[in-house]
């Protein structure tokens, strides 16, 4: 299945996409993909559902993020090993987690607003896992049973609040719309291997980072498995995963974002995603 939160933001309702891509709403059965909804009795229910009986949304609705308001938002650091070797820095024994703040979570097609005195923002094209059931101390072999699907993500960074301000990581991962998800939460059933996904981004139509999530450091299973031995993983909790290669920082010279840039990105299975970047005002 294909789930998509559709609406106003803040206003979002939970639907699937049928067999012609087209969204039909589900409120009937859950009333958010979010926290409980997403775990494995809720998922039963919308598969034994027929689409075609389904309230069909009429139009192109604003798509939100297809999870509602996680309790954790994580980030997964260098965990692909031609990213690590484009950074020069050595690939990890340990997956290193840093936190993304929940809210800043935002819709595929949201604009992504370039925050006051951002001097080197940057972008992270990665795939997305959300838990459907709690986690904590869970085996590797056991680890998928607690996944509810994966979408894609968009790791949008500030690198100067990130690494030039003596702190941690996650003042330059948590600003508002620094966490684009979706266009839809794809459940796993759907993807043969997601250790074999390509994931690919564009700035202004020209390609920067090409990638396939065989390279990661850490698969999904040890990633999931890692994190519950330190977090009580909750259902509708997200895990961004690392990225592949060709992030501005690390070009020469580096190519950072400016207002009014646009950016395209997608995956397998995944779907794409657009956002064009604005400047920081007053009421944004």
């Amino acid at each position: 299945m294909k789930l998509v939160r559709y609406g106003a933001k803040g206003k979002e309702k939970p639907g699937l996409i049928d067999a012609e891509g087209k969204i039909r709403d589900v409120s009937g059965l859950v009333p958010d993909f979010a926290g409980e909804y997403l775990g494995a009795k809720y998922l039963a229910r919308l598969r034994r559902a027929k689409p075609a009986n389904l309230p069909l949304v009429r139009g192109t609705p604003r798509l939100g993020p297809p999870v509602g308001k996680p309790t954790n938002f994580i980030g997964i650091g260098l965990n692909y090993s031609d990213h690590a070797r484009e950074t020069g820095a050595p690939i990890p024994k340990e997956p290193i987690l840093f936190s993304k703040a929940p809210n800043c979570a935002s819709g595929p097609n949201d604009p992504i607003i370039a925050p006051k005195n951002s001097e080197k923002l940057d972008f992270e094209v990665e795939l997305g896992v959300v838990i459907g059931e709690r986690a904590s101390y869970v085996a590797e072999e056991a680890a998928l049973d607690h996944i509810a699907g994966f979408c894609l993500a968009n790791d949008v960074s500030e690198r100067a609040f990130q690494l030039e301000h003596a702190g941690q990581w996650m003042k330059g991962k948590s600003a508002p719309t620094f966490g684009p998800l979706g266009p839809w939460l794809v459940t796993a059933d759907e993807i043969p291997d997601v250790q074999g996904l390509n994931l690919w981004l564009n700035v202004n139509g020209e390609r920067m980072q090409t990638g396939n999530t065989k390279t990661m450091v850490f698969n999904v299973k040890h990633l999931v498995s890692y994190i519950s031995r330190f977090i009580e993983l909750e259902p509708g909790d997200v895990i961004v995963t690392g990225t592949p290669p060709g992030v501005g920082m690390a070009r020469k010279p580096p190519r950072y974002l400016k207002p009014g840039y646009v950016l395209t990105l997608g995956g397998d299975f995944l779907g794409e995603q657009r956002q064009e970047i604005v400047a920081w005002k007053p009421g944004l």
